[in-house]
């Protein structure tokens, strides 16, 4: 396994939007902030197809972990973030993961086990190789976490995360990023049809 661990952190802040976001994040005042997803990886699959780091980038999730469940705590968190990326012009979506087994069954069809820590989710993600977060430690530093690695992601490589529980979604999120991206490959392999 390699470790691009420098490079993707590189990829990831030569997208403007996100080393704002990611300048402005305590600002959010939440426990376990991570910025996650599209925002990461796309920048990876952008520079890899010479493509600008801001290109086929749809939003910016961020997770946080409160163990206060309320649907209230959360609204209050969600709305923050209006008024603190307000110049960016960025659709944005920030959840508590702890409150995820509430919802997702109900909209996804399987049962999402409870979480401790916002990293927990992020290594649920459908796609292995998209598993992936990072968060401000301090002036220029940053943690990233990365369960599933870099491989993957820096192949092109899209392979079923057998720790998601909803691999029937696996197709439709790989043909989502298939027409944005449409170098990368899907393996199918542990994938039921």
């Amino acid at each position: 396994m390699n470790d691009f661990s420098d490079e993707f952190l590189t990829l990831v802040l030569a997208h403007d939007t996100n080393r704002l976001i990611l300048e402005r994040l305590p600002a959010l005042d939440v426990s376990q902030a991570w910025l996650v997803a599209g925002c990461l990886f796309g920048p990876v699959w952008n520079a890899l197809s010479g493509q600008p780091p801001g290109a086929n980038i749809r939003d910016y999730d961020i997770f946080y972990w409160d163990p206060d469940t309320s649907w209230e705590a959360e609204d209050a968190v969600i709305r923050r973030p209006d008024d603190l990326f307000a110049d960016l012009g960025i659709v944005h979506q920030v959840r508590n993961q702890a409150r995820v087994p509430l919802w997702f069954e109900q909209r996804f069809g399987q049962p999402w086990p409870a979480t401790s820590r916002s990293a927990d989710s992020i290594a649920r993600f459908v796609v292995s190789g998209t598993c992936v977060g990072v968060r401000p430690r301090g002036h220029d530093s940053f943690d990233l976490v990365a369960p599933k690695g870099f491989d993957d992601l820096f192949s092109g490589i899209l392979r079923l995360n057998p720790d998601n529980p909803t691999p029937h979604l696996f197709r439709t999120m790989c043909n989502s990023y298939l027409c944005r991206w449409p170098w990368l490959t899907m393996d199918e392999d542990n994938v039921t049809r």
